[in-house]
């Protein structure tokens, strides 16, 4: 099955390789690259290999007439023009389910993380500063954590925390009752109940900057804020002042909104720890993604269609 395939996103070298044994692929991992390769061999390409912050634009499916499926490697899809697509035919698959754990992992490590204050817990030790000179870090069992968006993520992050004997309270599109936890009607009220919000929504216009001033400022000063969702739900001028004047005590940000640029605003900011959206990368999350897309890869050009449609 020699199809032609245009790779707009970084994988890895094994993938690399594999997809290069079976296919046609074009690698195109810069703006520029990506013009170049759509403006000169757009006709070739049959599928297009992206993530949701790349996404894919309507313009350019116009310049791919053969294109047969837009495969993003992660769950999210929130910049693949999904409605111009379906108006052309061509199926858009992601890779739910891959990641869940791994991103759940994480977020249960920043909740620990940020409320343990490990950054300047290393730092103090590092300094020679011992414990009875810095304040005492609170505990994280039975406090009460808040999700946003109780998808499979989120659900995932609500069984770790069961193991810490929190209380789970959750904001989302639509009540899910068949998990019992406590349902919030407003992000606004389950910021002000919970300890810890933990932000695992996806991205997209319906969630741009739903934490806001307001809402932090109802997290209060003894709460803390966990993004591993996406860097747009969080306004980063808003959560930069919380952190500089104490309005919140501290936050886990895995997502920020300058991806691929380091958060600028957030950098000289204390009580703040930051990884560089990792949260759902492991050998294991991208071995599984890879998988998903080479089954819906096959599943459409085998005329099946995908195994994972948006």
């Amino acid at each position: 099955m020699s199809i032609s395939i245009l790779v707009l996103c970084e994988i890895g070298a094994a993938q690399q390789a594999l997809l290069s044994q079976r296919y046609r692929p074009t690698f195109a991992l810069t703006p520029a690259q990506r013009a170049e390769a759509i403006q000169t061999r757009g006709a070739e390409f049959e599928a297009v290999l992206t993530i949701g912050m790349l996404g894919l634009r309507a313009e350019e499916m116009d310049a791919l007439p053969k294109l047969r499926l837009i495969a993003c490697m992660g769950a999210g899809y929130e910049r693949v023009e999904v409605d111009a697509a379906r108006a052309r035919g061509i199926p858009v698959s992601h890779g739910r389910g891959a990641n869940d754990e791994c991103v759940a992992d994480h977020a249960m490590g920043m909740v620990i993380a940020t409320m343990r204050n490990f950054r300047e817990l290393d730092r103090a030790c590092r300094a020679g500063v011992w414990r009875t000179s810095i304040p005492l870090p609170p505990n994280v069992s039975g406090k009460r954590l808040g999700i946003l968006g109780m998808g499979a993520v989120g659900e995932r992050i609500a069984h770790r925390a069961q193991a810490f004997r929190m209380q789970i309270g959750y904001h989302n599109r639509r009540p899910r009752p068949e998990f019992g936890y406590e349902y919030f009607d407003t992000l606004a009220a389950l910021a002000r109940w919970c300890d810890v919000l933990v932000c695992a929504a996806p991205g997209g216009a319906s969630t741009h900057h739903l934490v806001n001033e307001q809402v932090l400022s109802e997290l209060g000063p003894q709460g803390f804020l966990v993004n591993v969702g996406r860097g747009s739900l969080v306004d980063t001028q808003a959560l930069a002042a919380a952190l500089q004047t104490g309005q919140i005590a501290g936050a886990g940000i895995d997502v920020y909104e300058s991806e691929p640029e380091p958060p600028a605003e957030l950098i000289g900011l204390d009580r703040l720890i930051l990884s560089p959206h990792v949260g759902g990368w492991s050998p294991e999350a991208i071995d599984a993604q890879f998988d998903i897309f080479l089954r819906n890869l096959e599943g459409v050009f085998s005329g099946q269609g995908p195994v994972t449609p948006v």
